[in-house]
């Protein structure tokens, strides 16, 4: 009797081994495919993608699984990564960088792509309207554009007698670098002070572009948009501790880390919005349908403590309009 039903349960854990083999292949899949790497800047937005996605009743593991892809800073592998996802089969793409919601869009027709950028969608043709996006893409932009020259604009108030001043911008991105520096200079222009343009596409290049910032006798330094600058956003601050150089990015990150000023839409709320999106797509809504969310709101933060270090007085207006102040 003990035999037979040893024999019977082994019988129906055969059985349901091939049950659960199969549910776990019905489990719906997401691509993510980011340009950067799922630590340092981007903990915090992968967080709030992932609590998206739990607010329309997925969870990784339990009901979705999630492939990452992460270029860690190198935008050339975008592509190649993106080709990965397709042939693993995923049932929707998260693109979380202007390269990698080109790439996507380049590299699939069918399946559904929810992109998070921060260029204009329709001018860098991901969609044609935002309202109806078409196709098989739809979003959130953070639409830089128009930020980082008021970063200009407040490093200038706190620095009014600098005439020099440098834009930090990653040449291999270049559907952001080239027209925010259109913007910087036209801004540069009304300010009534010089502006050089620095490069860097890797952080190998971060020290340099620092000590040819010093060299220029640069008043202030802007980082433009970049996935790079945001995935390193501390390393950045402690660079620009080292040069003594009052430096603008944006993100709560740079200003913790010790950067002087941060300005600029907040990532973690379009990454959440993202998230929602993937999980309507998920139940069965057409990104063609869905309209491309812009971020409206933006947050500065000041590092005063940085200031005094750098025997900055930062102005009262500026101060009033902090969202939060680190002293």
């Amino acid at each position: 009797m003990r035999r037979r039903q040893f024999i019977k349960v082994l019988g129906g854990g055969a059985i349901a081994l091939p049950f659960a083999a199969r549910a776990q292949q019905t489990m719906p899949v997401i691509g993510f495919l980011g340009a950067a790497s799922p630590g340092g800047g981007y903990a915090r937005p992968l967080s709030a993608f992932l609590a998206g996605l739990n607010e329309t009743g997925y969870a990784e593991g339990r009901n979705v699984n999630i492939e990452y892809r992460w270029a860690e800073g190198h935008d050339d592998r975008i592509p190649g990564l993106a080709a990965d996802l397709i042939q693993h089969r995923v049932g929707v793409i998260v693109a979380t960088s202007t390269p990698a919601a080109l790439a996507a869009k380049a590299a699939t027709t069918t399946i559904p792509i929810v992109f998070e950028t921060a260029a204009d969608p329709i001018r860098i043709g991901l969609v044609t309207s935002i309202n109806r996006p078409g196709g098989n893409i739809t979003g959130v932009t953070q639409q830089s554009l128009g930020i980082v020259p008021k970063e200009l604009e407040f490093l200038h108030e706190m620095t009014p007698t600098a005439r020099v001043m440098a834009l930090l911008v990653n040449p291999s991105n270049s559907a952001l670098a080239d027209p925010e520096t259109k913007e910087m200079l036209a801004a540069a222009q009304t300010l009534g002070v010089e502006l050089h343009v620095l490069k860097a596409s890797s952080e190998n290049e971060f020290d340099a572009a620092f000590a040819s910032a010093t060299q220029l006798g640069a008043g202030g330094l802007v980082i433009g948009t970049d996935p790079l600058f945001t995935d390193r956003s501390g390393q950045l601050a402690a660079l620009a501790a080292r040069h003594a150089m009052p430096a603008a990015y944006k993100g709560l990150d740079f200003a913790e880390a010790g950067g002087l000023l941060s300005y600029g839409a907040d990532i973690t709320k379009t990454f959440h919005l993202v998230g929602t999106y993937v999980g309507r797509i998920l139940k069965g809504e057409k990104p063609a349908d869905l309209p491309v969310r812009q971020a409206t709101d933006v947050e500065m933060f000041l590092n005063l403590k940085t200031a005094k270090a750098l025997g900055i007085t930062v102005p009262l207006p500026l101060l009033g309009r902090a969202d939060k102040v680190f002293e």
